[in-house]
C-alpha cells in the first residue's frame, strides 16, 4: 500500500523520528539552530523518499526492517547523509548520537531503543483512521493525554507489533544503567 492509502501520509511518524534525533544534536552538540533546521528538513526529505514505497498502514510491520534507523558500530547511512549536509562528519555524529540506537518508524508508531539491552520506548503513537495524535509535553504522543484511545475512536487491530515481537522474543530491560533523554516539545 502506498503512502496515500488508508491513512494519508507518514509525516507525523517521520517528524517524531527526526525530532528525536535532532534533540541529540541540539543538546550534545555545538550545532546552531540553522544547522538543526537544515538537518531536520534534510532527514525528513531523505526518509520520505526512502520510505515512499515501503509504507503499509494496513500492515504496519511490513517493511519495518527497511524503515529501521540503526546506529551500532556503523552510522545509519540516511542519518549520515543528513549530517553531512550540515557539515558534520560521521565521526562527529558518533559523538553526538547514542552509540547504540535503534529507531523504528512504522505506521502509527515510532519507538526507539538505546543500547542492545535497553527498554523499547514509544515516541509517537496514533490510531488508524481519522483520529489525530495528540502531542503532550514530556510524554509519548498518544491518542489522548492518558495514553488511552480517544473514546469512540477505532481500536488498533489486535496484531502484535514489530516491537512487541522483539519484546516477547528477547530481553528488553537494560542490563546496565543508560542515561535516557526525556522527549518533550
Amino acid at each position: 500500500m502506498h503512502t496515500l492509502c488508508a491513512r494519508g501520509t507518514m509525516k507525523p511518524e517521520i517528524n517524531a523520528a527526526v525530532g528525536f534525533l535532532s534533540r541529540f544534536l541540539r543538546v550534545k552538540g555545538h550545532v546552531n539552530d540553522r544547522q538543526v533546521q537544515t538537518f531536520n528538513q534534510s532527514l525528513q526529505d531523505i526518509l520520505s523518499e526512502q520510505y515512499k514505497h515501503h509504507w503499509f498502514p494496513d500492515k504496519p510491520c511490513k517493511g519495518s526492517g527497511y524503515r529501521c534507523i540503526r546506529i551500532n558500530h556503523k552510522m545509519d547511512p540516511l542519518v549520515g547523509q543528513a549530517g553531512q549536509r550540515i557539515g558534520l562528519s560521521i565521526q562527529q555524529l558518533y559523538l553526538l548520537l547514542p552509540s547504540e540506537l535503534t529507531l523504528w518508524v512504522d505506521p502509527f508508531e515510532v519507538s526507539y531503543r538505546i543500547g542492545e539491552d535497553g527498554s523499547i520506548c514509544v515516541l509517537y503513537e496514533s490510531q488508524p483512521g481519522p483520529v489525530a495524535a495528540a502531542v503532550v509535553p514530556g510524554m509519548a504522543m498518544t491518542g489522548s493525554p492518558s495514553g488511552n484511545p480517544i473514546s469512540g475512536s477505532p481500536m488498533v487491530d489486535s496484531h502484535i507489533s514489530c516491537k512487541e515481537e522483539l519484546m516477547v522474543l528477547g530481553r528488553v530491560s537494560p542490563s546496565k544503567a543508560y542515561n535516557m533523554m526525556t522527549v518533550s516539545s
